[in-house]
């Protein structure tokens, strides 16, 4: 995956030490970009993806790819906000879900660009509005309700 607007910040198994989420359930492979507000993620679907059905990655994968992306934006940020020591991921899970659209399922081999805007955090609950997109084009987007356990 090459995103022309950014390097890639990390990529393979510096990603999946940042992820709570082990084999085979890691949705997402890059991080492209992290600011206070936004973050960036990449992901290539593979055949044998347990969310790839006759050569289209549905709609779990899809959700889990969002959340895997906030995910990694909090694994990064504790990773690059403390003293660089990497600590154990924290663990979260999806609270609710709303205004799912689904435009169009991703094929294997497709890139998935999914973007996660922070909409605010209360206490362990952060508030994001999720898009993916395969090569410019949005495939899905989302409100979503993260959970950090404390």
């Amino acid at each position: 995956m090459s995103n022309p607007k950014h390097a890639p910040i990390l990529t393979g198994k510096e990603v999946y030490a940042l992820l709570p989420q082990g084999d085979p359930i890691q949705m997402v492979d890059t991080l492209w970009y992290n600011d206070k507000e936004k973050t960036i993620s990449g992901f290539t679907i593979s055949s044998d993806n347990m969310f790839v059905v006759n050569t289209e990655f549905i709609e779990p994968g899809i959700i889990e790819n969002i959340a895997q992306t906030a995910a990694l934006r909090l694994g990064y940020n504790n990773l690059s906000g403390g003293n660089g020591d990497p600590k154990e991921p924290n663990i979260g899970f999806i609270g609710s879900i709303k205004k799912l659209k689904i435009y169009k399922f991703p094929k294997v081999d497709d890139v998935l660009e999914t973007t996660i805007v922070i909409g605010g955090k209360i206490f362990n609950v952060t508030a994001i509005h999720g898009k993916t997109y395969v090569m410019d084009e949005l495939i899905a987007e989302c409100e979503m309700k993260i959970v950090e356990k404390e």
